[in-house]
């Protein structure tokens, strides 16, 4: 039985409607979000990723065709938006530049507190989400939330939108401008809220190492239309289209099939570092001489 937690159905969608500037950014989209399903949506700068995910909690309201979260169309009458936007929450870009409370433990309060839960609730909910995202409430509660690294500042957004305890965690672009360090934590974060905490995860990103790393499945836009659905590993293989589309695929599934391709036995649909060293590594061992069970040795 289907667990469908988003559906849009032939959706379009214009910037400026019935003006010369006139832009069509979603053309008869169709998507599924599954629960529990950790879904990346790639595609390049213009294609409709952004514009399709503020269609998931009623940011945007589609020109026709329908969104329903948990079965229920979100633009029909008695359905009331507030209600959505908690169940379905969305992280922007750079959200720390969404940041201005005085403390962090004010920052995260913002949203429950304007959901209407009580003092109480609002307090069991901040130390919830600070704990979720793996931030130290005693330490960090009365800190100015702009004195943190650029991982802690992203992790005190995404945690005010956990303090409304949605069902689904959209987020656009997670690790934009961040360095290698910051980029890993909050990576690692997304994989625990998804693998321990159960949240359904919808990531847009540019990055198709961490999409290859982390996604279930990839949706790939165009023109504002979805062109392409399937694992990571079944995306990649196109990987002349992706080019033409101005993705691309990982640097390492690139490699190797740069290496297939000049006639050695390597595997074309390796997708992640991991999986191209064992592959190599074995091939590697056999032109030294040596075994696996020498190395090391």
């Amino acid at each position: 039985m289907s667990d469908t937690i988003i559906q849009v159905r032939n959706v379009y969608y214009t910037y400026m409607r019935g003006t010369p500037l006139a832009r069509q950014a979603l053309a008869g989209v169709n998507v599924s979000i599954e629960r529990g399903e950790l879904v990346a949506i790639i595609g390049r700068t213009g294609s409709g990723k952004s514009t399709l995910i503020q269609h998931f909690n009623g940011l945007l309201k589609p020109d026709s065709g329908t969104v329903a979260v948990g079965g229920r169309d979100i633009w029909r009458k008695g359905v009331v938006l507030r209600d959505i936007r908690r169940k379905v929450g969305l992280v922007f870009q750079y959200p720390e530049h969404q940041l201005f409370e005085e403390t962090v433990a004010a920052d995260i309060a913002f949203a429950p507190r304007n959901l209407g839960m009580s003092e109480t609730e609002v307090d069991e909910a901040v130390r919830e989400a600070m704990r979720v995202v793996d931030l130290d409430y005693d330490a960090l509660c009365d800190r100015s939330p702009f004195e943190l690294s650029g991982g802690q500042k992203r992790r005190v957004a995404i945690a005010g939108v956990l303090a409304m305890r949605p069902e689904v965690l959209v987020l656009d672009e997670p690790t934009a401008g961040m360095d290698p360090r910051g980029r890993e934590e909050v990576l690692a974060e997304i994989r625990q809220l998804h693998e321990t905490h159960g949240y359904t995860i919808v990531l847009v990103s540019h990055s198709m190492e961490d999409v290859a790393r982390f996604a279930e499945r990839l949706i790939v836009m165009d023109g504002g239309a979805v062109v392409m659905e399937g694992s990571p590993r079944e995306v990649f293989r196109n990987r002349d289209d992706l080019v033409r589309m101005g993705l691309g695929v990982p640097q390492v599934t690139g490699l190797m099939a740069e290496l297939a391709a000049r006639g050695l036995p390597y595997a074309e649909d390796v997708i992640t570092v991991e999986e191209a060293m064992h592959t190599l590594l074995p091939a590697l061992l056999r032109v030294s001489g040596r075994g696996e069970g020498e190395v090391g040795a």
